[in-house]
């Protein structure tokens, strides 16, 4: 290729790059709008709205007219994007997309409103308390066509997609044994908030206690490594350590998930001295284990591999927008650039963890091994 050919090819390429660039920017914000405030984790969404201009915040509903103020007090946010219906919100602000931070049970008449208007949907974890609403929300995807996903802190952990992957990249062997740790020292003796502690200590708004609120991590870590399959057999044992404090739900967990060829082991727990969230892989020829820190959550692993004569510790690499926040995955998935199917945050994966989850809960009271996998299976 001549000079100047060459000179012109790299004039195009730099055009288009600008030209693309200059359309990313003028790409309007996606309009999203928040319903409830009684879940402790929308402060969080809150403190990161300022770091993503390519979100604009156009409403939030709550039936708490105190809470309702206790928030336009604390963000400083104008009186007039705050509702106290969702159907009211809806109609006067028309976002692309609703961020629901109510109770658990109050995901699907959340969802209700939103999907006949064409709303896309993003619910903090679990999707759901029951079956029966899972597959009500599946339903309603499907038949107005929009994405639910449901945001666990845990999906943006580095560490866990690092370990996923030396896995999936055959460096430890075949996966024989999962162990995940979930939990804190309790809701009330971290000192959530009122309207947050009161919905997470009923069963019927939450669940359960910490086999729904901390068990649920690491179902959906074991759900999405196995790929979606469903397990043979759940059996869950839960303790009631401080009835005094937690009276109506169960405060401690574990959860056994039984594979053609492998098991989980998944504890999610209000009884533990530190907040953790971590899983261990074991392989046949290895294993690597994520590691927690307060001060940097899911970013070291300390794993062995397979040939190697000891263990090592690594920092795991960063992970690659768009898959690197909630917001950012979000947005991706309302521009049309990613289609969530089996991963973390995904509907399919989401509706087999409450599918799970429900099992736990089953087993837990009957004292009896669930076979997952032969009950779905005679239903259908």
């Amino acid at each position: 290729m001549s000079l100047a050919k060459l000179l012109l090819a790299s004039a195009l390429v730099a055009s288009s790059l600008t030209q693309n660039s200059a359309v990313a920017q003028a790409a309007p914000p996606i309009r999203v709008a928040i319903v409830g405030l009684v879940h402790g984790h929308v402060q969080g969404f809150l403190h990161n709205l300022a770091s993503h201009p390519e979100i604009q915040l156009v409403g939030i509903s709550d039936p708490d007219a105190a809470l309702r103020q206790h928030y336009i007090d604390r963000t400083h946010l104008p009186a007039n994007l705050f509702f106290p219906t969702e159907a009211a919100m809806l109609q006067s602000t028309h976002p692309q997309a609703i961020l629901v931070y109510t109770s658990i049970a109050g995901h699907r008449a959340a969802i209700e409103q939103a999907a006949p208007l064409h709303i896309a949907v993003m619910v903090e974890k679990p999707l759901a308390t029951t079956v029966e609403d899972a597959i009500a929300i599946q339903h309603l995807a499907e038949q107005y066509k929009i994405p639910v996903l449901t945001n666990y802190e845990t999906t943006w952990y580095n560490s866990n997609t690092a370990a996923a992957n030396l896995l999936a990249e055959g460096k430890i062997g075949d996966l024989r044994k999962l162990v995940v740790h979930d939990g804190h020292q309790g809701p009330a003796e971290i000192h959530v908030g009122p309207e947050f502690l009161s919905w997470l200590t009923d069963p019927k708004q939450n669940g359960g206690g910490a086999l729904f609120d901390f068990g649920c991590y690491g179902v959906d870590l074991a759900t999405w490594i196995m790929h979606g399959e469903l397990p043979l057999t759940v059996t869950a044992v839960t303790l009631h350590i401080k009835p005094q404090t937690y009276p109506n739900v169960d405060d401690d967990s574990t959860i056994v998930l039984t594979y053609p060829h492998a098991q989980a082991i998944i504890q999610g727990s209000w009884n533990w001295p530190f907040a953790r969230k971590d899983m261990e892989i074991y392989g046949a020829t290895g294993y690597v284990d994520t590691l927690y820190e307060d001060h940097n959550p899911g970013a070291k692993l300390r794993a062995r591999l397979t040939g190697e004569a000891s263990e090592h510790t690594e920092t795991a690499p960063p992970l690659a927008s768009p898959n690197d926040n909630s917001l950012n995955y979000l947005t991706a998935v309302l521009r049309d650039t990613l289609k969530p199917s089996k991963d973390l945050n995904s509907l399919d994966t989401n509706v087999t963890v409450v599918r799970i989850l429900d099992a736990a809960r089953r087993s837990a009271q009957t004292g009896r091994t669930i076979h997952l996998a032969d009950e779905v299976a005679a239903r259908k």
